[in-house]
């Protein structure tokens, strides 16, 4: 594992949760819209036909509103299921927002599993607590993503959603920790 910046996985999470936590809703919601418009001027989002998004949970950059974007634009949109016997995770369709159920993590997904085949996807917007300029990413610390991430081609799209306390110098890795393409902040 490299050094980072002198802090530790574990209390990175720490400050960033509590970071997270304590961020005023206004604040959250300003800087998501942000992150909404760059998102959606992307040109691999733009490309994308189907993009597998997360459901925003515990203070992160708010998903709602781009998904129902994406919608508009024709796009096939997934989100993941969770299985907390194997901690494997899976694209689902998103049919409706307002048909979720929470997921064995708290996470909502979706009540219905339609699967989709993750070599389908064209685009994979990534959650994360911290990420570096470089795409290294540090998750909760299941290792779900890096896992499903893993398992994908090298080629795969990948952009991570942060707020800009989120983005370090540089995230302690291990060896089993996957990088992501880009990462979109405000």
């Amino acid at each position: 594992m490299n050094k980072g910046a002198g802090l530790t996985k574990g209390k990175i999470r720490s400050k960033i949760l509590l970071a997270l936590k304590t961020q005023k809703e206004e604040d959250r919601s300003r800087k998501s819209r942000i992150i909404q418009r760059k998102l959606l001027r992307n040109k691999v989002f733009k490309k994308a036909k189907i993009v597998m998004f997360y459901v925003a949970f515990g203070g992160e950059v708010k998903t709602e509103e781009m998904i129902k974007e994406a919608k508009k634009m024709g796009k096939l949109i997934c989100v993941p299921v969770c299985r907390r016997d194997r901690e494997i995770m899976q694209p689902a369709v998103l049919e409706d927002h307002s048909r979720l159920k929470e997921g064995p993590y708290g996470v909502l997904e979706p009540a219905s599993r339609a699967l989709v085949d993750p070599d389908e996807l064209d685009l994979i917007i990534v959650p994360g607590l911290a990420f570096d300029r470089k795409g290294n990413r540090l998750g909760r610390g299941k290792g779900c993503y890096d896992r499903f991430l893993g398992a994908l081609s090298d080629n795969m799209p990948s952009i991570g959603l942060a707020f800009d306390f989120q983005i370090l110098p540089l995230v302690p890795t291990a060896n089993h920790d996957v990088t992501i393409k880009q990462v979109i902040f405000s």
